[in-house]
């Protein structure tokens, strides 16, 4: 037999075959198929002398990713750069280090222990078009494990545990800390089902810079310490590993220096949370599930964010909810515009914080700031959800001698004492004594920024002053006016 004939037998034995599978897949019945296909399967096994185990990128029904798979992940990017013909390159720590890993649908071989075995990447695409404009992405992404049958002691054992340690370590290796913000709820589909977009937490800021007395700063080192050690001690009293920290004090006072000194002395990332972009209580509570252990969650501006008053709503407000139940592209498709309003309420807000959901992970820390803590539900910064209160409050005179090393670099000198006498009289946020402090020009030394602190400092004490006394003229003003009422109202009865 020729090339020529060998070659149109094949091809001829291959389209028969595929059009088997065709009359099988459209005239079996369903039940019938699943049956001969088990049984297949089955038959296959009995000859096929290999083992497959799959290891998914989520688990629970795609609510939270497995740390199996991040830690396969990294443990194959240590070889797959130097086997795998198709990679995909990421940036670590200074931006300028890369890590290679396999890209999706490529095959490497490892060895353990003299076994030869193998592992592919796969992407099996959602063919489901978006019926919402919340829907998400179904795209599956896996890693399969490929090994002759007569090694699965070992490698369900004592290969599985390595590549798992390997790839934790690999990650303490490159880790690098991350800034993440969560993406609007609408936005879900494009993002390939990723809730959070995120950049390198490059602040500088550290408890050494940070401008608060001494001892109130190392109350909250030992405090976040403390909590950092503590697994098995939350465990022991039963409670979730996480801790609330409330930042209250007036604009300027350094309350998101706070929190970047907070995370870079824990090493921890950070996820700013953006209440007004997430759509309901059950958005909030995927995106709690997809932040990782070992981080910090912040919610600036607690009482601007949304309208928690827990009070209930009126009957105009309860038929307007009704109507943005529906479902966003039909309400489109009437004409209607899409509600960009949050449902977010109070009492989700809570379950966030400390109810069942808050003990999915561990290790988290959460931070609310705000300007106006009168403002806030007693329920929302109780004890318990709120651990630590922290006021952030005026410069003080040891503030200023860590802003003055900062940005002077100097420690001590002869215009301190008028410094202090000021900041002792008036009422001056760390970020303004900052920014009198900042030279601005090269001629400008040290004497001459505190020559302009003292400066601004007076003013600010004068402004005090008159604006005291406009306050004292307008209550006696009132007073008068209200005391001639009450005279005249009495003279006419």
């Amino acid at each position: 037999m020729t090339p020529f004939e060998t070659w149109s037998h094949l091809g001829s034995v291959v389209a028969g075959l595929m059009f088997a599978w065709a009359m099988f897949q459209q005239y079996f019945p369903p039940q019938l198929r699943m049956h001969i296909e088990a049984f297949a399967h089955k038959a296959v096994g009995h000859v096929y002398p290999y083992i497959q185990i799959t290891f998914p990128e989520f688990a629970g029904e795609r609510l939270k990713r497995c740390e199996a798979y991040a830690a396969i992940q990294n443990y194959l990017s240590t070889s797959a750069s130097a086997r795998a013909k198709r990679l995909k390159a990421e940036s670590v720590k200074d931006s300028q280090t890369l890590v290679l890993s396999m890209d999706e649908n490529e095959e490497v071989v490892d060895e353990f222990e003299g076994v030869k075995l193998w592992w592919s990447s796969s992407l099996i695409v959602s063919q489901k078009p978006m019926i919402s404009l919340y829907s998400s992405s179904e795209d599956r992404r896996f890693y399969r494990l490929t090994f002759h049958r007569s090694h699965r002691e070992l490698i369900t054992g004592s290969y599985i545990k390595h590549v798992l340690e390997k790839g934790r370590a690999v990650a303490a290796d490159n880790r690098r800390r991350k800034l993440f913000t969560n993406n609007p709820s609408s936005n879900w589909h494009y993002y390939k089902a990723s809730k959070w977009s995120h950049v390198a937490f490059e602040h500088p800021a550290t408890f050494d810079t940070l401008a608060m007395e001494s001892t109130k700063k190392r109350e909250i080192m030992n405090d976040l310490l403390k909590f950092r050690q503590a697994k098995q001690y939350y465990a022991r009293i039963g409670k979730a590993w996480k801790r609330g920290y409330l930042l209250y004090g007036p604009p300027g006072t350094g309350k998101s220096t706070m929190i970047a000194a907070m995370a870079n002395f824990l090493n921890y990332d950070v996820y700013d949370l953006e209440l007004t972009t997430v759509k309901d209580n059950t958005e909030l509570r995927k995106l709690l599930i997809e932040t990782s252990a070992e981080s910090i969650i912040v919610i600036e501006d607690i009482d601007c964010s949304l309208d928690l008053t827990g009070q209930r709503k009126t009957k105009k407000q309860e038929n307007d909810d009704d109507e943005e139940k529906a479902d966003p592209v039909e309400r489109m498709a009437k004409g209607g515009e899409e509600s960009k309003d949050s449902k977010v309420t109070l009492s989700g807000l809570l379950n966030f914080i400390d109810g069942l959901w808050s003990a999915c992970g561990g290790e988290r820390i959460i931070v609310f700031t705000t300007n106006f803590v009168e403002k806030l539900d007693p329920a929302l910064i109780r004890r318990g959800r709120m651990d630590k209160h922290i006021e952030m409050s005026y410069c003080c005179f040891e503030s200023f001698k860590v802003l003055a090393r900062n940005y002077l670099g100097v420690e001590s000198h002869h215009l301190f004492a008028t410094v202090r006498r000021l900041l002792e009289e008036t009422k001056m946020t760390p970020a303004d004594v900052a920014e009198n402090l900042m030279p601005k020009s090269d001629e400008e030394d040290e004497e001459a920024c505190l020559e302009g602190l003292i400066e601004a400092l007076e003013k600010a004490k004068e402004d005090a002053r008159k604006k005291s006394e406009e306050e004292k003229e307008a209550a006696a003003q009132h007073s008068s006016w209200s005391n001639d009422r009450e005279r005249r109202a009495t003279e006419i009865e």
